[in-house]
Order: C-alpha cells, then sequence, then structure tokens
C-alpha cells in the first residue's frame, strides 16, 4: 500500500494518493489532473476513486475533470445538494475497496454540512491514516462560517456544535497512532491557526489540539471556535458554486490563458474590453516600469489567494503579463481559484512594450535604509503597514495606521490622495500589491518600503510595540 500526500504550498493545500495492488483513489485533488493521472500510469494503477471531503471554498477541485479523463467514481459523504456532474453520495460507514485496502466513509458535518472524513484500512486490517479534509486540521479545526456564505440558515454556531458532535464521537475514539492527513496547514484561510506541520498522529493532536482537549464542553468549544473569526475571501463562495455545479475544462481554460499577444494586440484588447491587466512580476521589477492601470500580484507568493482576495469578480477577463517561460505556470494557479478568462499574456514581456515605445508608469520604491533617513528627517512621516490586522496587533511600529490588504476598499478610506505615505508589509509582497491597486484608483502618493516590518524592525531605527502571540492568523 502506498500513500502520497501531494502538498501545494501557495494554496496550502494537501492533496492524497492512495494505492493496493493496482488500484488507486485520489483525495481532494487540485484542478490540473494529469499528474495524478501520469502517478499512477508510471505505477501501473487504475485511478478507481476520487473522494472529496467536501464542498471545497478556498480552491477549484480537480475531481469533475480527473472522473471525466479516468472514469473513476467521484464520492461525497452524504448531501442533498444537486450536482451538475455524475457523483457517488456515500453514507456514513460505508466501506470502499482499494485493492486490498479499504476506505471507510466517516461523516463528520460542521465545516460544512457535507463535510467528511476517509478513514484508510490497510492490507492487514489495521486502521492507519485518516484523511480529515477540513475537520481536523493539525493544531486546529475547519471554521464553520463558510457554508452561511452560500445557505443562509446554516449558521456559523449551528456548524460549529455539529462539528464539536463529529469530533468527540467520530474522531476522539479512533487509535492514537492513526496518522492524520489534512487539507491544508499553515497559510489557509479555512482555519484560525494552523500548524505549518502537514501530518500528525491523532494521539498527539488529542494532546495538543484545543478543540480535543479533554473535557471541553460544547459551550466551550464553540466560544473558542468562533473567537477571532475574520470574514472570508470573496472568491469562496464562487468556488464553493463551481465545486457543486462544475466548471469549464482546465485544457480548454489552459489553450485560451497561454495565447501570446502581440503589443498591438494586447493594447487593443485593452481598450476594446473591461479586462483587467494583471503584471505577475517581482514588486521591484514591477515598481520600476508597468503599463498603467495594471495592478501586481507577484507570481512567487500566495498567488491564488491574493487574486482571489483582489479581484472580486470571478469572471473578470484578464490580460497577462508574465515572465518569459512561466505562462502554464501562471494561467494553472488563477484556475486552481477559479479565474478561468484570461484572454492570454503580453509576448515579450514589459521589454515588447517599452521598445514599441508604449507608455508605462512605475511606483517609488525604497530600501531600509533610505526608509531610515526619511524617518530620522522627519519623524511625522505617515506610515501605512497593510498586514493582517491579526498581525498588526502582535507588532507593529508604533507610529504606523493599520490599513490591512485584505480590506482594501474599507482601508483606503483613511487615505488621502494629497499626502505622502510609505507604505509596508511583513517582506514586500503585499504592500506593493497595495501600492499597485490604489496607483491604478488615482493614488499617486505612495511609496513602497522594501524588505517589509522584518527589515524594519531589524534596523533598530524604529520603535515597535510589544510582541503579542496572536491567537489567529486570520
Amino acid at each position: 500500500m502506498k500513500i502520497e500526500q501531494i502538498y501545494t504550498g501557495c494554496l496550502a493545500q494537501g492533496a492524497y494518493y492512495i494505492e493496493s495492488n493496482g488500484e488507486a483513489a485520489i483525495i481532494d485533488p487540485l484542478r490540473e489532473v494529469n499528474p495524478y493521472i501520469e502517478m499512477a500510469e508510471k505505477r501501473g494503477a487504475k485511478i478507481k476513486y476520487i473522494f472529496e471531503t467536501h464542498f471545497h471554498a478556498d480552491f477549484v477541485s480537480g475531481h469533475v475533470d480527473l472522473a471525466k479523463k479516468t472514469d473513476a467514481v467521484i464520492v461525497y459523504g452524504p448531501t442533498q445538494m444537486q450536482m451538475g456532474f455524475k457523483a457517488y453520495v456515500g453514507q456514513d460507514g460505508e466501506v470502499f475497496n482499494i485493492g486490498n485496502a479499504k476506505i471507510t466513509l466517516l461523516y463528520t458535518p460542521g465545516h460544512t454540512m457535507e463535510s467528511s472524513c476517509f478513514l484508510l484500512t490497510d492490507e492487514n486490517g489495521k486502521q492507519t491514516a485518516l484523511f480529515t479534509g477540513d475537520t481536523l486540521f493539525i493544531g486546529d479545526v475547519g471554521r464553520p462560517d463558510l457554508a452561511q456564505h452560500v445557505i443562509a440558515d446554516l449558521t456559523q454556531e449551528k456548524l460549529a456544535k455539529h462539528l464539536y458532535h463529529s469530533l468527540q464521537t467520530k474522531i476522539m475514539p479512533l487509535a492514537d497512532d492513526i496518522i492524520v492527513y489534512p487539507a491544508h496547514g499553515a497559510g489557509s484561510a479555512c482555519g484560525k491557526n494552523l500548524s505549518k506541520e502537514t501530518s500528525d498522529t491523532l494521539g498527539n493532536q488529542k494532546k495538543t489540539n484545543y478543540a480535543l482537549r479533554p473535557g471541553i464542553t460544547e459551550e466551550e468549544f464553540v466560544n473558542e471556535l468562533l473567537n477571532g473569526l475574520m470574514p472570508p475571501p470573496a472568491y469562496f463562495p464562487n468556488n464553493v458554486l463551481m465545486n457543486i455545479n462544475g466548471y469549464n475544462s482546465i485544457d480548454k481554460v489552459m489553450q485560451q490563458g497561454t495565447q501570446a499577444l502581440s503589443v498591438e494586440a494586447f493594447e487593443a484588447a485593452a481598450n476594446e474590453t473591461n479586462a483587467l491587466i494583471l503584471d505577475t512580476r517581482r514588486a521591484d521589477l514591477f515598481a520600476k516600469a508597468f503599463i498603467p492601470n495594471s495592478i501586481n500580484i507577484g507570481i512567487d507568493g500566495n498567488f491564488a489567494v491574493w487574486v482571489g482576495t483582489m479581484i472580486t469578480d470571478i469572471k473578470q477577463p484578464l490580460l497577462l503579463v508574465i515572465d518569459e517561460g512561466r505562462e502554464e505556470e501562471v494561467v494553472t494557479r488563477l484556475a486552481r481559484v477559479g479565474y478561468d478568462n484570461a484572454i492570454g499574456y503580453l509576448k515579450g514581456g514589459i521589454d515588447a512594450w517599452t521598445e514599441a515605445g508604449k507608455e508605462t508608469d512605475s511606483i517609488k520604491s525604497i530600501n531600509i535604509n533610505e526608509f531610515v533617513s526619511a524617518y530620522q528627517a522627519n519623524k511625522n512621516i505617515a506610515i501605512l503597514d497593510v498586514r493582517k490586522a491579526s498581525e498588526f496587533n502582535s507588532e507593529h511600529v508604533i507610529e504606523a495606521e493599520n490599513a490591512p490588504l485584505d480590506y482594501i476598499n474599507e482601508s483606503m478610506l483613511k487615505i488621502d490622495k494629497n499626502k505622502t505615505y510609505y507604505v509596508h508589509c511583513a517582506g514586500g509582497y503585499r504592500s506593493m500589491i497595495f501600492a499597485s491597486v490604489l496607483k491604478a484608483r488615482g493614488y499617486d502618493n505612495l511609496i513602497n518600503v522594501e524588505g517589509g516590518f522584518t527589515s524594519i524592525k531589524n534596523s533598530g531605527a524604529f520603535a515597535v510595540t510589544e510582541y503579542v502571540c496572536p491567537s489567529t492568523m486570520l
């Protein structure tokens, strides 16, 4: 028997490949499905089942395409939801054979009403692994407030109570030596404070995870779980609906999005459509020269999450500026969160644009030494910290004002267009996103601070608040 975790860092997401005696199952596959197919073919196995732990909110699953390409059966736990594709709705306790191994469906409502875990029993009859989806993370549990954004009656209080009983009756009785494999790790917005670890023994989680501590009451659990929750990214409900209703083939999305457009064709598309120009280069390169009104979300960061947070219309047409050779990567990572309407990319990139004599814009960006000099010359300079409120409350420059990137529409109300602001995040990635979005909206007096709070604190030139350990990373 083989278990392989396929972890994707930018989404903090774990998919799983399970194989026994020539048969395989995939749990919670990502949108691009060929790697799973190739993995099975290489090992001479046939993909028999695609197990979905729930209707995901933070990414578009590859279940529909994978089923079409392999004839595997899509399996969900108990649900009344009408899906736009063929799927098998399993029952609590139902057993599925994978070669000589068995997978038992454990119905565990709470994160969502259809949430289920899958318990793996090996060829020797020993229960060895539990694939928990968003029911149980390492160090945390799934947030119960996402379903209400799709079905209003499913309040977070109702689901939190369901989750408590699912954990107590389905998870806690299992053996301590079972390995827990969750759907997410640190960085995911599906929980408040996930561990960086991506697997653990259930026994250790019983000792260290607040949600599994002995004697915790339903009331205590609900209060602790709901404390510190923040609104989820705007794209989450859209992804849920795509996972329920189905979507365009990833092959078709890739074909359209990776079309190379000449400078003339790119400019015509920008002028004739309502397409947004998305520049995926590094922040320092973007700052020096970019197409006017484009926004920067660098591919070398939490790209998909910030695309989903910044671009509220999931059907928004996109024109792409990409580093040469990374076209497929960018379009794939957009598709992972349901942004399927990329029109194409600028052939030759920003160099081709400037060589054609087209207009460019820029954003002033300074290093830490220049920022220190500016501060020492004027201690009253305006400093904007665009990190999340939880990060800011944990530790910040005393003079700084928090203007979180994830609530940019509210944050921009704090900004005077005629005033100069020095903008920083943790390391420089998010601050350039913030500056580029506001630049496109006519805010010309933002200066990006390279290196972010890390460099600012290490410089020793700024007074910072005393560190407080955050209770949530949302």
